[in-house]
């Protein structure tokens, strides 16, 4: 049966995520991974779920595993109101939408938010996710200018004062994949504009608890609630399989979000929302945060380091102070793609940059390298072994410009597949 032949139109527009292909050849033996966006097994405080599994049935008796609100886990959503507050988000409890990630999120906006043709602005690099959450709607995106601090206000600006874009999609803290904050100046700028110019902005912030150094900054939310929907999870301060994100969202806005939800699952896990309330209630979240960023800081300076001492002269690389990601960029012409295919080929594996562009073509000398899977020692082997490789691979450049290092020989680099 010629199945294709069913498809809607927009089911043609989905596409695998290159990143989970990626992690299923990072996945095999003896492969160090710096390509995942996840947390560290070590983070998850087993332990204390074990605990909070007990005291819920406990507590909640067959109410935890019973059907329930799609808006979501009435505690729960009462613990996540409290949390937002200490980030400056003051709403109660009954506003906030309870999603099976974040992820979640971001295909119902799409749904309910995209025709096609839409202009959706987004920052270049941006998140694969919201990519592949959006072009099934078939959108038009808008690369909106950014720097080594995000997007540029000035840029913005005449973007929409033009009425080109139905919404901007962002990322602030710690952004995948760059790993780059947008300033409290630039935070203040874009939520004039985006009330200037009465324009929705789908700002999400996952990463922002993964602070290693400095102090938090307020969320774009709070200087701009009525044109802001939040997009939260706990997935990196608690455990991804439990699914369990959030959104503050326009009232509006979240009731349509809430008529999508019934459509997909009627409503998250209510067992794993009952613990989610029960590790916020708690306090426990507060007391595991800290052996949280103290697992992840060493990693990151590890990386950090390692790129110092590895990587060849003329490339570059971000110093966040938080979250999961650091992002290279090497000389014009470095094809990333092939350095990917040479990596594997030697064990290590991480994600080549030009997927997180919105453009086709841009991005091919870039990669993201992630610090939070790997140990140490692990990082500092790898790294060193990526460096060898794009030197190789420069080596081999038809320009006959090289990263070769003094008394190197040349590799064989001929007939690499491009990724």
């Amino acid at each position: 049966m010629p199945f294709e032949k069913l498809l809607a139109h927009r089911t043609r527009q989905m596409s695998r995520s290159a990143i989970r292909e990626i992690l299923k050849v990072a996945s095999q033996p003896g492969m160090i991974s710096l390509a995942g966006g996840i947390p560290a097994p070590a983070s998850f405080p087993l332990d204390l779920i074990g605990n909070l599994s007990r005291q819920v049935i406990d507590k909640y008796a067959d109410r935890a595993f019973q059907y329930d609100l799609t808006e979501g886990f009435m505690p729960l959503r009462q613990a996540v109101a409290a949390h937002l507050a200490g980030r400056d988000i003051h709403v109660p409890g009954e506003t906030i939408l309870i999603t099976s990630g974040s992820q979640g999120v971001l295909d119902a906006a799409g749904k309910i938010l995209i025709s096609p043709g839409d202009s959706v602005g987004v920052e270049s690099p941006t998140y694969l996710g919201a990519l592949q959450a959006f072009s099934p709607y078939e959108p038009r995106y808008t690369p909106i200018p950014c720097d080594h601090e995000g997007i540029i206000p000035e840029a913005l600006a005449p973007l929409l004062a033009k009425g080109r874009l139905k919404f901007i999609y962002l990322v602030p803290t710690f952004q995948n994949p760059s790993g780059r904050t947008l300033p409290l100046d630039r935070r203040r700028a874009i939520a004039a504009l985006i009330e200037r110019y009465d324009t929705l902005l789908i700002e999400d912030d996952p990463y922002c608890d993964l602070r290693y150094e400095g102090h938090a900054l307020p969320p774009i939310k709070s200087l701009a609630p009525d044109h802001v929907v939040y997009v939260g999870t706990l997935s990196k301060v608690l455990a991804p399989g439990l699914r369990i994100g959030f959104c503050v969202a326009p009232e509006p806005i979240r009731n349509w979000l809430v008529l999508v939800k019934q459509g997909v699952d009627l409503h998250t896990s209510t067992f794993n929302q009952a613990l989610a309330a029960e590790y916020l209630e708690g306090g426990h979240l507060q007391r595991h945060l800290p052996r949280i960023l103290d697992l992840y800081r060493p990693k990151q300076q590890a990386m950090l380091a390692a790129l110092d001492r590895y990587f060849p002269v003329g490339f570059r690389w971000s110093h966040p102070k938080g979250g999961m990601f650091v992002w290279v960029e090497g000389p014009e012409g470095t094809n990333m793609a092939e350095i990917y295919q040479a990596a594997v080929r030697r064990q290590v594996a991480f994600v080549p940059g030009h997927f997180f562009f919105p453009k086709a073509g841009e991005g091919l000398n870039t990669m993201r390298l992630n610090f939070t899977m790997p140990g140490t020692v692990e990082i500092d082997h790898a790294i060193h072994k990526l460096g060898d490789v794009i030197r190789e691979c420069l080596d081999c450049r038809p320009s006959g410009k090289s990263g070769r290092a003094k008394g190197q020989q040349d590799a064989p680099c001929a007939g690499i597949e491009v990724f």
